[in-house]
């Protein structure tokens, strides 16, 4: 769903570096790192970086692995 780059965008996203680390970081500019993350929300269907880090993390958790409360 997410591009090569988009997913290193999200990695170090929750991390939790800025934008402007992870420009630093994969050598692009912040306006680039912004368009990246425009397009990660729109592909994931949220809002902001909390979303997207959850909804993220989800996806790559293994189907099988279920959580409760117990």
């Amino acid at each position: 769903m997410l591009t090569n780059r988009e997913e290193e965008v999200m990695e170090l996203l929750i991390k939790g570096y800025n934008n402007k680390q992870i420009a630093e970081k994969l050598t692009i500019t912040s306006h680039t790192t912004k368009a990246h993350l425009a397009s990660i929300y729109t592909k994931l269907h949220v809002t902001n970086r909390v979303q997207a880090s959850v909804k993220y993390l989800l996806m790559k958790t293994p189907a099988n692995i279920k959580y409760t409360n117990e």
